[in-house]
């Protein structure tokens, strides 16, 4: 797959160059806010980010998707990652989905990229790699992150607890899909 270009953002697959941007993320305690359990845990060095970076790009060899590098077009410089990736499960009773998630340093919060990024892998989820439905969840107080959600067109679902953080499920079916 080719790499995303939006109005104002560039996604591509992560590289170890972007070690340093993964460790300055994920060692963020704004970012890990409404993580709680289900963000995985905060790296203890840059060589855990490598590993990180290293685990998805498995991700990308055994199942074609993983999460994505988004980096601001004009600069080239890493602002988190979104993507999409293939869940095992089960994660509310859900097994084998892919997941659309995103992260980005908290300077960039609040002008539109986490919705810019999430609308771009909706499409690519759909047009691009004709996925029957798209799903994610998230923390039942990150509202901002499940504002992004639907504004995007996924359906609001139920409540649930994963990792021990009350969370909401969110879903949309593609519409070219017959299933």
């Amino acid at each position: 797959m080719h790499d995303i270009n939006t109005e104002r953002l560039l996604l591509r697959p992560l590289r170890l160059a972007d070690a340093p941007g993964m460790w300055e993320l994920d060692s963020d305690p704004a970012v890990h806010r409404y993580l709680g359990g289900i963000g995985g845990p905060r790296p203890a060095s840059l060589a855990d980010s490598e590993a990180t970076i290293r685990f998805i790009q498995a991700q990308y060899a055994a199942h074609g998707i993983g999460r994505w590098a988004v980096a601001l077009r004009a600069t080239g410089e890493f602002m988190g990652w979104a993507g999409l990736k293939l869940v095992a499960g089960p994660i509310n009773g859900q097994r084998d989905f892919h997941d659309l998630g995103y992260r980005f340093m908290p300077r960039y919060w609040g002008q539109g990229y986490g919705y810019e990024a999430a609308r771009a892998w909706l499409k690519t989820g759909f047009e691009t790699l004709s996925l029957p439905r798209i799903c994610a969840y998230a923390d039942t107080e990150n509202i901002g992150s499940r504002r992004i959600l639907a504004k995007i067109g996924l359906r609001e679902g139920n409540t649930f607890t994963e990792g021990g953080t009350a969370c909401v499920w969110y879903e949309a079916k593609n519409p070219a899909s017959n299933s």
